[in-house]
């Protein structure tokens, strides 16, 4: 069976792409058991604890994350530069369970998927 990767590189509110990915993501974990997060770039907002999106009338899909233990999604993979780039914190709080890596150490963990869609 294929393992898949999902990357998520974007903001999670400017387009749909982080919903829409999120969505990819809970409807191949119901029919495959090798499914990854990363999170690169932008994308590393997608998990910031306290966003208020009904502010800018946008849909807060955030909360969604926290249903990923219930298709045994535990690999999850932020990227620590782009943390660092954006002034965030390796202990500020998180919707989800992650593990912080290098880019290096993300690349090669990445490497590992047959499969690797990017939102």
């Amino acid at each position: 069976m294929n393992t898949i990767a999902f990357v998520f590189t974007v903001g999670p509110h400017g387009t749909s792409a982080g919903r829409e990915g999120l969505d990819a993501v809970l409807a191949t974990a119901a029919l495959s058991e090798q499914v990854a997060l990363f999170f690169i770039g932008d994308g590393v907002l997608q998990l910031t604890a306290g966003q208020q999106p009904e502010k800018i009338l946008a849909r807060n899909y955030i909360p969604t994350f926290g249903v990923l233990s219930l298709y045994a999604i535990d690999q999850c993979y932020l990227c620590a530069q782009s943390l660092a780039e954006r002034g965030i914190s390796l202990t500020d709080a998180r919707v989800l369970n992650t593990t912080v890596l290098d880019s290096a150490a993300l690349r090669a963990q990445l490497d590992a998927y047959d499969v690797i869609l990017t939102f």
